[in-house]
């Protein structure tokens, strides 16, 4: 189905996948799945933030967080939250496509 699709849609569609191969029936990640999940699958995007504070505020918040799940929607807020703060991030941008 997703062929002829942009990059762009790829890698969304494979953000999708991604957590649902993880998530439980209901469609959530525990926290500790969340946590296992970064590590595993953004870890070159959190690498080198663990001493920041927003970094640490993001993690204690989802440590704090009421609820023992998190669902797709505060995964992909979580995601963009530690993506706008990464190393990473600057390092991309300043690459340009060589398409």
């Amino acid at each position: 189905a997703l062929r002829k699709s942009s990059d762009l849609e790829k890698a969304f569609a494979t953000v999708v996948l991604v957590y649902n191969n993880s998530a439980d029936p209901e469609g959530k990640l525990s926290k500790t799945e969340t946590k296992s999940l970064l590590q595993t699958q953004f870890g070159r995007f959190i690498q080198g933030q663990e001493n920041k504070p927003k970094y640490q505020e993001i993690i204690s918040a989802l440590d704090e967080e009421s609820e023992n799940k998190i669902d797709f929607e505060d995964f992909m807020i979580l995601l963009v939250s530690l993506t706008l703060m990464s190393d990473l991030l600057q390092v991309i941008k300043n690459v340009k496509s060589t398409k």
